[in-house]
């Protein structure tokens, strides 16, 4: 059995991605942590979780932890990423990394820590997304300049950073569709007098609000008619089952960065 801790495990995430572990028949929970002086620290993480005692409690940190599990999952807020990433590296432990808001320096030291254990990172691992990021860039590459590129993603109002992670590499894909740099085309915002809207730039606009889980729509705009790409999450459910999945392909894997496509065989496609 492949042992796994969890980042964040009092988290909402942190709570599904135990019971998603639990659920995978290869996976046993190994410990769970948040950071020291959190009040759920002590606690059983099978009743944190709502599944019933697994005799297994919320510990204070990684580095009290790490020594118990083969690989960590991690959903956390990108300084504490680093933080642990810096020591999955020390101690040679596989990860998983959904989290969102990593910075081009955060993933340049991450793509170089990653030479001494083997690694995860994707913006999104639910499997409806990642198969909709080979879509997006499939539908720009087809349609070509003729179609204005717009995105929108909506999520809870408690979603930290913007655009979301997922709306990022949505952009990424469909402007390698299209032959684009996103950094040089994307449009984050608009208000006020802007004038026409440019034929190279893609938009991709935020919502946040109330509880959603999350939502992004790929809109291919053209003269006469409209394409759109839509993909809903009904729970964390999705991404935390995606997580563990990309737990039990991970582990003893060769040092390095993986991407879900990697773990769900979509890179030739």
């Amino acid at each position: 059995m492949i042992k796994v801790i969890v980042a964040g495990a009092a988290g909402r995430m942190g709570r599904r991605i135990t019971y998603m572990v639990e659920q995978h028949p290869d996976l046993e929970l190994a410990g769970g942590f948040e950071q020291e002086g959190n009040p759920e620290i002590g606690k059983d993480l099978g009743e944190l979780a709502g599944i019933g005692k697994l005799g297994v409690n919320l510990s204070a940190g990684l580095a009290g932890v790490i020594g118990e599990g083969d690989v960590i999952i991690d959903f956390t807020f990108h300084e504490s990423t680093m933080k642990f990433a810096r020591l999955a590296a020390e101690h040679k432990k596989a990860m998983v990394i959904g989290t969102t808001g990593l910075s081009p320096e955060n993933l340049a030291e991450l793509k170089s820590l990653a030479a001494d254990f083997p690694c995860v990172q994707a913006p999104n691992m639910a499997v409806g997304v990642n198969v909709l990021f080979k879509m997006a860039r499939k539908m720009a590459a087809i349609l070509g300049d003729d179609y204005d590129i717009e995105i929108v993603e909506a999520h809870h109002r408690m979603k930290k950073d913007a655009p979301s992670g997922t709306a990022l590499k949505l952009g990424e894909m469909v402007a390698e569709g299209v032959n684009r740099d996103l950094a040089k085309v994307g449009v984050y915002e608009r208000h006020g007098i802007i004038g026409e809207r440019t034929d190279q730039e893609i938009g991709i606009q935020t919502i946040r609000a109330g509880d959603i889980v999350g939502e992004h729509t790929v809109y291919f705009a053209g003269a006469g008619e409209r394409l759109e790409i839509t993909h809903r999450a009904h729970s964390r459910d999705n991404f935390a089952k995606g997580a563990t999945l990309a737990a039990a392909w991970v582990t003893g894997r060769a040092n390095g960065i993986y991407s879900m496509f990697d773990v769900l065989g979509l890179q030739d496609l």
